[in-house]
């Protein structure tokens, strides 16, 4: 037997035979032109009939998966469109006087780069949307064929990395699981698979030359584990968690439209985060009562100018309008530390977690956190949409939000324009933010707990530090203490307070966080339906 361990995408079991796919790594060759404007044609036409494909494949999704998983394809689409993607790929083309296809692979890589160097895990695993448009284009630019799925038998997949396109073509009914070797717990892949129920593995540190099709193999999501070549004990304890998994999935399904509500009364709102619109559809799917984390940061990520007020209004407005009446949380811009955007030309620090960042980025330049807030102001007029504030670690921040607030309402009434003041509330993930809550809790309508950097900042250690892992302890007393504090002060003044951190998702803690009286969880929307059924068998 051969067994590997990783990160678990969707938690099931899958027994069978192995399908090992060899990544089409597109090795574009460097050519110089002499005419940049044939190459910048090729390139249009190559667009145009990405988009067609896309359309294609985004019709195909939609009957599989719904309008939640075939989202993404649309926001495919929008990224071919966006000006500050191929006007870059234009650059190119005529500054270097290289083909079109070399272009859009640097380019590509680049922009890629970027996102993969960034310490936030979502933001990271939008990689491999840039990467896969990006391929799309130099496919059709280099003539490649399409690998054809149709022949392919029941199979758990192995592979180096799958793009959002690869997965959801393939045929459902012939998946038994996703092994890749790199790839993240939120990618699109990844999400993807979530939606079609398929157990999924990623990180795993495997050498595809040693494994080969037809080998039997076992996944087990639960654990984050797979074993090729299992002998018959392991094949058949598999099999007998296949038929447990199978009704328990009937059971979480069973709880949608129910109430998260403890056996003796206690009652708790289970929100989601989302990084963009195409996670909202998810985020319903998975019956969640609100959104309690919209990051807005990836309209600036990616881009070398800022987005403009009408661009953010017209998001910030069609996630209320999709969440229908239920709350949407959204954070202000949180650019800084892992998360660089050219348009704001930040320079690089020696220690950025503690650095220029969040709330810190929005006081010091103000015109770019004004147009900010003038659009979700508008915004809010279309929904029930709340702000939240990163990063805050004194009152003096707050009163400085405050002002500037005041001066944007008048601007907007000077211009005529209706909008509706949002609900405040800041991100309490500092140590400072915690020892000063009683304070902040008479500033602001709710708070919710950053448990990710409020883990890290308390024990002075960084969470993305693997040598660290050992001492790493996100359920230590002294973090559980500052929670419980900051739980205490807000409830003093009425105001409620919800953990948007990954602590939120973990169910060891849920009884606790309820004890402490956390009103709201907000976690990623694959885990709403578990921690709802862990809720309701709860007597505290």
């Amino acid at each position: 037997m051969m067994q590997f361990k990783g990160k678990s995408v969707y938690k099931g079991i899958a027994l069978g035979p192995v399908m090992v796919l060899k990544g089409r790594e597109e090795q574009v060759q460097r050519r110089e032109i002499e005419d940049a404007e044939v190459e910048i044609e090729m390139l249009k036409s190559a667009i145009a009939q990405a988009q067609a494909q896309l359309e294609k494949v985004y019709d195909a999704a939609l009957q599989k998966i719904g309008e939640s998983g075939s989202a993404i394809f649309k926001v495919h689409q929008m990224m071919l469109e966006a000006e500050d993607y191929w006007s870059a790929i234009h650059d190119r083309i005529r500054t270097e006087k290289v083909n079109a296809a070399y272009a859009v692979a640097v380019t590509g890589d680049s922009v890629a780069e970027m996102f993969e160097k960034m310490e936030d895990e979502y933001m990271r695993a939008r990689a491999a949307d840039i990467k896969d448009i990006s391929g799309r284009l130099i496919h059709i630019l280099e003539g490649s064929r399409d690998i054809d799925w149709s022949s392919m038998e029941p199979s758990i997949i192995v592979a180096d990395d799958l793009s959002p396109s690869e997965t959801v073509q393939m045929d459902r009914e012939k998946i038994l699981a996703l092994v890749t070797v790199h790839g993240s717990p939120n990618s699109h892949s990844a999400i993807l698979a979530r939606m079609m129920n398929i157990p999924a593995l990623v990180d795993i540190p495997l050498n595809l030359e040693e494994i080969h099709t037809g080998m039997l193999a076992v996944v087990d999501g639960f654990k984050g584990e797979v074993t090729f070549e299992p002998d018959e004990e392991l094949c058949a304890d598999a099999r007998a968690k296949s038929r447990e998994e199978e009704k328990t999935r009937r059971l979480l399904e069973s709880l949608k439209g129910k109430e998260s509500v403890t056996a003796d009364g206690r009652k708790i709102s289970l929100y989601a985060n989302v990084g963009s619109l195409s996670d909202i559809d998810y985020a319903l799917q998975n019956d969640a009562e609100g959104i309690g984390l919209f990051r807005s940061e990836f309209l600036y990520l990616g881009r070398e100018s800022f987005p403009t007020e009408e661009e953010q209004f017209q998001v910030y407005k069609q996630a209320a309008q999709m969440m229908a009446g239920k709350q949407v949380v959204i954070r202000t811009l949180d650019i800084g530390a892992d998360k660089q955007a050219d348009a704001f030309a930040l320079v690089r620090e020696e220690n950025p977690a503690m650095g220029y960042r969040g709330i810190r980025i929005c006081l010091k330049q103000p015109d770019v956190f004004k147009t900010q807030l003038r659009a979700l102001w508008r915004a809010a007029a279309f929904g029930d949409i709340a702000i939240l504030y990163p990063m805050i670690v004194s009152v003096d921040e707050i009163h400085k939000i405050y002002e500037i607030i005041q001066a944007v309402e008048k601007e907007l009434e000077a211009a005529g324009i209706f909008y509706k003041r949002p609900k405040q509330g800041i991100m309490v993930e500092t140590p400072a933010a915690v020892m000063v809550s009683d304070e902040l809790a008479q500033l602001v309508d709710f708070f919710s707990i950053g448990t990710n950097d409020l883990t890290q900042y308390t024990l002075a250690m960084d969470r993305q530090n693997g040598k660290l892992d050992e001492f790493y302890d996100s359920h230590h007393k002294a973090v559980l203490r500052m929670i419980r504090m900051t739980v205490e002060n807000a409830h003093k003044h009425g105001k409620r307070v919800g953990i948007c951190g990954e602590l939120g998702a973990d169910l060891d803690l849920t009884g606790e966080f309820i004890r402490m009286g956390v009103d709201e969880l907000s976690v990623v929307p694959s885990m709403i339906l578990q921690i709802r059924k862990a809720v309701r068998e709860m007597n505290v």
